[in-house]
């Protein structure tokens, strides 16, 4: 099975980006809007993100307009599974499709502070970074920490 960062072309330096920047992100009618908690003026960088077939697409962002590799708000929403499967269940429910019961695989880690949540080998894409930078998953379960 690939990883809908596999099926984006992209650098590594937006790749590493698109996980230590403080991003922000809200379902909106199928899409995601991603907002960029790193600026001072963030409500100046935000930005939609379309999704179809799982894969984020197209991006609002002057960045995704100009190059031809997919930007860091679209890198960032392949990184993390829960919003792609939120996107899909939305999506099922606008096409009258049956809902999908959501994965217990990753819970939300503020539902109980002091246990870690389980993590599917399979969520991980530390394999797509470098080797001192780790996976949205492996950072946020506390599996791998950041480099310095």
């Amino acid at each position: 099975m690939t990883t809908p960062l596999a099926n984006l072309e992209t650098t590594s330096r937006v790749r590493k980006r698109a996980q230590y920047e403080a991003l922000e992100f809200e379902l909106q009618n199928g899409d995601v809007r991603v907002r960029n908690g790193s600026y001072a003026d963030p409500e100046n960088h935000e930005y939609t993100v379309c999704i179809e077939d799982d894969l984020p697409t197209a991006c609002t962002c002057p960045a995704d307009a100009k190059y031809s590799e997919a930007c860091k708000h679209r890198v960032a929403v392949a990184l993390r599974r829960p919003i792609l499967d939120a996107v899909r269940h939305h999506q099922l429910l606008a096409d009258g499709g049956e809902t999908v019961q959501p994965s217990n695989q990753v819970r939300d880690h503020k539902e109980n502070s002091e246990e870690q949540p389980e993590i599917d080998e399979s969520d991980c894409d530390c394999a797509d970074f470098s080797s001192d930078f780790p996976c949205w998953e492996c950072y946020r379960t506390g599996r791998r920490d950041l480099p310095e």
